[in-house]
């Protein structure tokens, strides 16, 4: 059994849709699943696999002769070709459609096998019932039959467990376990729970792009995935702020932030100046520029943490800069996120508490919080799929993980303005997914105005429309 390779593959599978650039590798031996949420493409490369599309460029090479193909889009096609048949009839009866016992033999189809199979689902009492009076889930298991009868090189299966009961379910299950001994299994599958343990590869798919390939026995980029979908796929709200967090409410007629002709300039170097700059409420951001250009020091114009601070015109949650506010004042409607801060935060401290610890603005806990306070710490753990590792200390967790909790504790008094400085600096690409699929719930799902600062400006995130592009 040889490798299949896709290598910079294009296809085109319908007027609107095509996969762009695939490159995937399936080894001699691997079992492959592909992952992502609806519309990512995961069907489309599943069935790629079996020659749907229309190529256009790059290669596809090492295809075995005899692949099958079960899925809701070949199911779909064959209920089409029972009603054209019911067109066709025309007398004043109600069709029940061909005989289930002909549409499971096909040209290539093993009679031995056919009958192992028929048996083993159950099918005997169907074999003379219409197609048409064949309810969904004995559909989907006529399509399992005859697929696996012609005993294929490449069984492709998207959604397998879809429409069948527990013991259906389980039934499949074990027969898969036993097909993977001598045939390539690649399965689509919406819920990680439903992985099967012969499955040795996960991918990744979003918007028609292959992201990511994971081996099921590496546990820390296994886990990192099941993180993103996660995020990416589940239904998750934001845990709500308590009321006795929140900060004194703001002049809606206000912008959160304006500056006016503000400059950075240290001696003879200057970083920037001329620049006006309004963020209304509501108004999401993104800050791009190279090394040196300023984006730092621009947050730290409205933290009140740079010592220019005082010598530019800055307006800030209805305060103008230097009229007698204190820096507690300011910082009361702010949460930020560093990798400098992540630095900081050393002190010996489970996980749930570094999230309870941003209630009080403290990098580690030092009074008795809340009932309240523990339980949407919990919440926040829930979204972050972290809920397993609440008393971990937050040092054992990875780069990554330690991450998106800070963001978290950030998060929880639901600040007015969220301040992101480089979040992805320092993760891999996995790990920036997680970061990136977290800010987007932030950003769709909160009244928080995120200020987002990075070097990528193509790392677009939903939700975010703004751009300031600083330069040298």
């Amino acid at each position: 059994m040889s490798s299949i390779l896709l290598q910079d593959y294009s296809v085109q599978l319908n007027k609107h849709y095509r996969l762009s650039c695939i490159n995937w590798q399936l080894a001699a031996g691997q079992h492959w699943v592909i992952l992502g949420g609806n519309g990512s493409g995961k069907s489309a490369l599943a069935a790629v696999l079996c020659g749907v599309g229309e190529p256009l460029s790059g290669s596809m090479q090492g295809l075995p002769s005899k692949t099958a193909l079960v899925s809701f889009e070949e199911q779909a096609k064959l209920i089409e070709q029972e009603r054209k048949k019911d067109d066709a009839d025309i007398l004043d009866v109600i069709p029940e459609g061909t005989p289930v016992k002909e549409l499971l033999t096909l040209a290539d189809t093993d009679p031995q096998r056919l009958i192992e199979l028929i048996d083993l689902f159950k099918f005997q009492p169907l074999l003379d019932r219409g197609f048409r009076k064949l309810s969904t889930g004995e559909t989907r298991k006529l399509m399992l039959i005859r697929a696996l009868a012609c005993c294929p090189e490449l069984l492709v299966l998207d959604e397998p467990f879809e429409g069948l009961d527990a013991d259906s379910t389980q039934l499949l299950a074990d027969l898969l376990t036993v097909v993977a001994e001598k045939t390539r299994i690649v399965m689509v599958l919406n819920r990680v729970s439903e992985i099967p343990s012969l499955i040795t590869h996960m991918a990744y798919m979003e918007q028609g792009q292959l992201l990511h390939q994971v081996a099921v026995d590496d546990p820390v980029a296994s886990a990192d995935l099941q993180q993103l979908l996660h995020l990416k796929t589940t239904d998750l709200n934001i845990p709500q702020a308590p009321r006795e967090h929140l900060p004194p409410k703001l002049d809606p007629g206000q912008p959160l932030v304006r500056l006016r002709k503000a400059r950075i300039a240290y001696d003879e170097k200057l970083v920037f100046s001329d620049l006006d700059w309004t963020v209304q409420a509501g108004e999401h951001w993104q800050i791009t520029g190279p090394n040196g250009s300023g984006k730092t020091c621009l947050l730290n114009l409205i933290t009140g943490d740079h010592p220019q601070s005082y010598t530019n015109d800055i307006f800030v949650f209805g305060m103008q800069r230097g009229t007698g506010e204190s820096i507690w004042q300011i910082k009361q409607y702010i949460g930020y996120v560093s990798s400098s801060l992540q630095w900081e935060y050393r002190v010996s401290i489970n996980v749930r508490n570094v999230i309870i610890s941003g209630f009080y603005d403290s990098i580690g806990l030092y009074q008795k919080y809340t009932e309240r306070e523990r339980a949407l710490a919990d919440e926040w753990l829930n979204l972050l799929g972290l809920s397993k590792r609440a008393s971990e200390q937050f040092s054992q967790l990875s780069y990554g993980d330690q991450r998106l909790v800070l963001i978290a504790r950030a998060m929880v008094k639901h600040p007015t303005l969220l301040i992101l400085d480089e979040p992805c600096l320092g993760l891999d690409d996995l790990n920036r997914q997680l970061v990136l699929a977290l800010i987007e719930k932030i950003c769709v799902g909160t009244e928080t105005t995120v200020l987002y600062v990075n070097h990528r400006a193509q790392d677009n995130i939903a939700g975010i429309h703004h751009h300031l592009a600083l330069g040298r």
